[in-house]
């Protein structure tokens, strides 16, 4: 009986060397891949198909990464995306999460770690947030509309965003740990791996609710622990 691939997954990378390398890898680890060096291509492609996840460059000739990544939410909105970044540059992984990428590593990585990050998200896809909706400081956070509003204010929210926020909700009686939340939520299965994934998101999304509510910021930092929702007074 023939094997069935574990996945398929779409590389849109221009430097040739790097594409054809994780194909092959992604080819030797059982998944089923394909790969573009051509933005405007590469964004035909992942409309057209349908793929368990893609890698995506942000440099790329004719259209570039964020640009591909904002298309695809808006037509897929449940699709995986990690992008690829230069080492350092942290505004380019900031702007690819509000594109709505969920997961960057950093050019030149390791194979372990794209595999790491690779694998939790597919193993996260398929589990929708679900209708869920919570009320923190009246900031109603929905998980049906990806949204959080106070009054007449509204913001968008990511599924990342709205995952944090439910389980942290859930645990508001303790501390949650950076590799707490890089297992549980992003489902990382080595959560060891050097990641600025949690501090940027948390970063984001407090942002998003002082925007709403200036007194509002209850997500709090417990240096060298974790995170945490501040109690209602």
């Amino acid at each position: 009986m023939e094997k069935r691939a574990k996945a398929s997954i779409l590389v849109i990378e221009d430097d040739a060397a790097i594409l054809h390398g994780l194909l092959d890898v992604l080819v030797f680890n059982g998944y089923e891949a394909a790969g573009t060096e051509d933005g405007a291509d590469g964004l035909k492609i992942a409309l057209e198909r349908d793929f368990d996840l893609i890698v995506l460059d942000l440099m790329l000739p004719s259209l570039d990464g964020l640009s591909i990544c904002k298309r695809i939410r808006e037509k897929k909105p449940a699709q995986g995306i990690i992008i690829l970044t230069a080492k350092g540059a942290e505004d380019d992984v900031i702007k690819g999460f509000k594109a709505g990428a969920d997961d960057y590593v950093s050019k030149p990585f390791s194979l372990r770690e794209l595999m790491v990050r690779l694998e939790a998200i597919l193993r996260r896809a398929g589990k929708s947030i679900g209708d869920e909706e919570v009320c923190l400081r009246d900031i109603v956070f929905s998980g049906k509309t990806l949204t959080a509003s106070s009054e007449d204010r509204s913001v968008e929210l990511t599924r990342r965003e709205m995952d944090i926020i439910l389980y942290l909700h859930r645990r508001q009686d303790r501390i949650v740990s950076k590799k707490e939340l890089l297992t549980e939520v992003w489902n990382y299965a080595d959560p060891d791996i050097e990641t600025r994934t949690v501090d940027i998101h948390i970063l984001k999304l407090r942002k998003k609710i002082v925007s709403l509510n200036p007194d509002a910021s209850f997500i709090q930092t417990v240096r060298g622990e974790g995170y945490r929702l501040e109690p209602e007074s």
